[in-house]
């Protein structure tokens, strides 16, 4: 029986411990860690970003206004075009040395380049409007707000 009660008490801990580990990696604040910029489009550098497609597109949607005042991005080209990529930053800017990293040449050093790991894209396009490329697919905001998947056929 005290066996029995022990396993319950082991179980409800791991319990908790997994909720509570879980609740941390959801609610941590994305920390933007650099922003590089090519005229019309956008690399931004993040460390926790959210893992759902969901709560991507609404931490755009949330923080739109603060990248803008705080970074000027986006910065649409003349005809109203831009391209805004969220890459995960990971380890930190590496030398070029690994085929096919992204390197920025606003950086005049030879650490550079992160790893390709995109997170995000938000494109604006006059025939489009705002897209949203994120976990292998494309999704749109419809006229009543709610997010909705592009189907390519």
């Amino acid at each position: 029986m005290a066996m029995m009660n022990r396993k319950r008490l082991f179980s409800l801990l791991m319990f908790c411990i997994l909720t509570f580990y879980i609740a941390w990696l959801l609610l941590r604040p994305v920390d933007i860690v650099a922003v590089h910029e090519n005229r019309h489009f956008s690399s931004v550098l993040v460390n926790n970003f959210p893992l759902t497609t969901r709560g991507k597109i609404e931490w755009w949607l949330q923080n739109k206004d603060m990248l803008k005042e705080r970074y000027g991005i986006p910065k649409p080209a003349s005809y109203g075009d831009f391209s805004i990529t969220f890459w995960l930053f990971g380890d930190g800017y590496k030398e070029e040395g690994k085929y096919d990293r992204r390197c920025f040449n606003d950086m005049k050093t030879k650490v550079n380049c992160i790893e390709k790991d995109i997170v995000l894209n938000v494109r604006n396009s006059k025939n489009m409007g705002v897209v949203f490329f994120a976990n292998g697919g494309i999704y749109r905001i419809d006229k009543n707000g709610k997010i909705t998947k592009v189907n390519i056929d």
